[in-house]
């Protein structure tokens, strides 16, 4: 094996993006790695990982070997029919070949494959060093960092994230001679630019941490984030409180600093009039700093700030963040003051001036029909009618309020505490008033990927009918998303409406509930087409939405739909003319659950087997893939899932039978000729019988349970019983005992899908 030194590579730069710095870290040390596995260079990583600050990337491995080992090479040469005249001499091609590899003919070896024997030429060199090979490896890597902006410096052509500045290339405790960006690589790396603004020797890969560490560079950002994290609780344990730590916050942070230091600081109580949410969304996202709560979860007038510095005292650093945040906090009392003013009301008609999208009016227009569902679905789930539909027409007043158009982040939360203080809900009792307030702030949930769904049944209400709205009018308005374009993040909310409604345990059919939200979109659509008719054709051209469809249908009757909807129990696709495009949001629903419950560990072929049927309630679509989870376990499922499958295939190959309905629902009992036949369908008998109550129930993982016990008749069934035999009626016969079989096995879900 060859000798194995520490790798280290240092890349020195201006301050990178914070953002991107953690994954143009992680690229660097990937592709390095990648580089040298490519080229067949040992590596012993330990426990290596990425090393960055805002002023460098690194890698820093603990073995590498110092060449490569010898290289083995194998070009194909001519067949021996071309190669070899008929006396057995080299033709012109063959001695072409021997040429061109450096040899004589004789030295070429011989090989074979499909079409006969050829010439080979078979050659071993030495490995290149490992020092030779890095200054490619090092350009390798960096050309696969995904740069968000790249930049020019100079009076060069390169380009990177930002200037480089310096090089450290080091194998053992010798310098590697390359060139990076006109930059030439040595020893030396960089302390901290104010705490150590001078030449930083490395005397070996061994020594790169410490050594830094010593010039007030923590180049570990584990390191950095544990000194943060130990900081700010220290800080905000000595006044009283708890520090807010959030991960993206203090990501954020430790990408800032190579040495923290921790600053606790103080702002005026009147502000903590204005709902914390806006304070902290400023002390954070702003101004990067970690806001102090009291026991109960309150915003005290205490943050603490993280200096890239070590001073003796810190107080200038303090009065700098304490100045820098008041603006920003007067901003947001003006403003929550100013909107508590105007009213929710007054914020409500302002939405009927700003457009939603071209084709299906404006926000107040979106507020109506997020309204009239939330009124349809809400006696479903034992919330009162009325209070949804109040709770849904005020759910985006606050957009037009002057807190959320400085913090759009705050959409539902100023709304939030705007309804508990509103003029217009002052007829409603205190917690009528509260459920709708929550209401509002729960119809955004979830507002982002891990997020919990909403938690009241009013919230929850309130945010499958917003949901519901979206998705049926981005399809209606032909605003599918295609790759990564999704300008109404009909993905991500379908996701949300699958979650909530699962995750809530509703018994909802999503079919009826679609289609009901389509038919508001259609008439949307229509409402806002021009009446000239070539125009008009135009408006409807490249919707999901035709426009003979949507001009037939009566804004009257659909409320009359709406106010008739009873969840499981609703009106039949067959009413609805738009309901292809149903089926089409249906699918793109259920296509979001495959990434949902794949990380929750669920097989695809378990999500397949539930996902052709296409159960209408997205509550019952999880019960099943719990259900098949657990029959997936038992010994017989792998039986019966195969012959699940033979059966499917006779049935769809049954000779004189073009689709399953020419095959007879029931077997003729007086034709069962073999014990094994009359026994399956004695089973099959038995198990309709068995499951019918727990189908009926839901009880899916009883229903298996019961379907399982049928493999050892299906079993002695496939082993002594022929189907396709030539007596018609008897063929007919062993056919319907079969679709009878099959419709019961697949009863819950395609259980053929779990056969490999």
């Amino acid at each position: 094996m060859s000798e194995q030194r520490p790798l280290l590579i240092e890349l020195g730069t201006e301050e990178l993006p914070v953002k991107a710095l953690p994954g143009l870290a992680q690229a660097f040390f990937d592709g390095v790695l990648a580089a040298l596995d490519k080229r067949g260079v040992a590596v012993e990583r330990g426990d290596a990982k990425p090393l960055h600050t805002p002023r460098r990337v690194a890698v820093l491995l603990p073995g590498v070997a110092v060449e490569q080992p010898e290289q083995a090479s194998e070009v194909l040469g001519p067949y021996l029919n071309i190669a070899l005249d008929g006396d057995g001499q080299p033709t012109r091609a063959l001695q072409g070949f021997a040429a061109k590899a450096g040899v004589d003919w004789t030295q070429l070896g011989r090989t074979a494959d499909a079409k006969g024997e050829r010439f080979v030429h078979r050659a071993v060199t030495p490995g290149a060093t490992t020092a030779a090979l890095l200054p490619e490896i090092v350009r390798e890597a960096i050309a696969g960092m995904p740069i968000p902006k790249p930049m020019r410096w100079g009076d060069h052509d390169h380009a990177f994230a930002r200037p480089v500045l310096w090089l450290v290339m080091l194998l053992g405790k010798d310098v590697v001679d390359g060139e990076v960006f006109g930059v030439k690589s040595d020893r030396f790396s960089r302390g901290h630019r104010f705490l150590h603004d001078k030449q930083v020797w490395i005397s070996s890969p061994d020594d790169y941490i410490d050594a830094l560490r010593g010039a007030k560079v923590l180049v570990d950002a584990d390191e950095r984030r544990r000194r943060i994290v130990d900081e700010v609780n220290a800080a905000a344990k000595a006044v009283g409180g708890t520090a807010r730590i959030e991960a993206d916050n203090l990501e954020q942070v430790v990408c800032l600093n190579e040495w923290p230091k921790a600053v606790s600081c103080t702002f005026e109580e009147e502000f903590l009039a204005v709902p914390q949410e806006a304070l902290v969304a400023t002390m954070e996202a702003n101004q990067k700093f970690f806001p102090v709560l009291d026991d109960g979860g309150r915003l005290t007038a205490r943050f603490i700030g993280i200096a890239n510095v070590e001073p003796k005292d810190d107080s200038e650093i303090r009065k700098g963040y304490e100045r820098v945040i008041r603006p920003r906090f007067a901003d947001a009392k003006f403003f929550f003051v100013e909107d508590m003013k105007q009213g929710l009301a007054s914020m409500n008609d302002g939405l009927a001036s700003v457009t939603y999208q071209a084709k299906l009016g404006t926000v107040a227009d979106k507020v109506q029909r997020v309204a009239a569902l939330a009124e349809a679905i809400a006696p479903q789930v034992g919330v009162d009618a009325a209070l949804a539909k109040r709770a849904a027409l005020l759910s985006k007043a606050d957009l037009q309020s002057r807190l959320v158009g400085e913090f759009p982040e705050l959409q539902g939360i100023a709304g939030r505490h705007y309804a508990m203080q509103d003029a217009s809900l002052a007829d409603l009792s205190r917690d009528d008033r509260a459920a709708i307030a929550n209401a509002i702030d729960e119809s955004w949930q979830p507002r982002f990927a891990g997020d919990d769904i909403a938690l009241s049944p009013l919230g929850k209400v309130l945010a499958i009918a917003e949901r519901l709205d979206t998705l049926a009018g981005g399809f209606a308005a032909g605003l599918k998303p295609t790759g990564n374009k999704d300008a109404f993040a009909l993905r991500r909310n379908a996701l949300g409406l699958a979650r909530t409604i699962i995750e809530s345990g509703f018994e909802f059919d999503i079919q009826s509930l679609l289609a009901l939200a389509i038919m508001q979109s259609a008439l949307g659509v229509a409402s806002t087409a021009p009446s000239d008719p070539g125009k008009r054709e135009k408006h409807f051209a490249n919707t999901g939405i035709r426009m003979a469809e949507a001009d037939a249908l009566d804004g009257s009757w659909v409320m009359t739909k709406l106010r008739e909807h009873s969840g499981a129990q609703g009106q039949s696709l067959d009413e609805f003319s738009v309901s292809p495009l149903v089926v089409e949001l249906q699918d793109f629903i259920l296509d979001r659950l495959r990434g949902y419950y794949a990380d929750k560990g669920v097989p695809g072929a378990h999500f397949n087997a539930v996902a052709e049927l296409k159960p209408k309630s997205l509550y019952d679509f999880d019960r099943r893939i719990d259900a098949i989870g657990i029959f997936a376990q038992l010994p017989e499922a792998e039986a019966l899932a195969a012959a699940n499958k033979r059966i499917n295939n006779i049935l769809k190959k049954a000779e004189g039978a073009a689709s399953r309905e020419e095959i007879p629902a029931i077997e003729d009992k007086d034709l069962l000729r073999e014990p094994a036949e009359s026994a399956l369908a004695e089973a099959v008998e038995a198990v309709y019988a068995e499951t019918g109550q727990a189908l009926a129930k839901g009880d899916y993982v009883d229903a298996l349970a019961h379907l399982a016990r049928l493999r050892p008749q299906v079993d002695a069934f496939f082993d002594s019983v022929m189907v396709n035999v030539e007596e018609d009626n008897l063929r007919r016969n062993r056919l319907a005992l079969l679709k009878r079989l099959a419709d019961r096995l697949g009863s819950v879900a395609a259980i053929e899908h779990l056969s490999t």
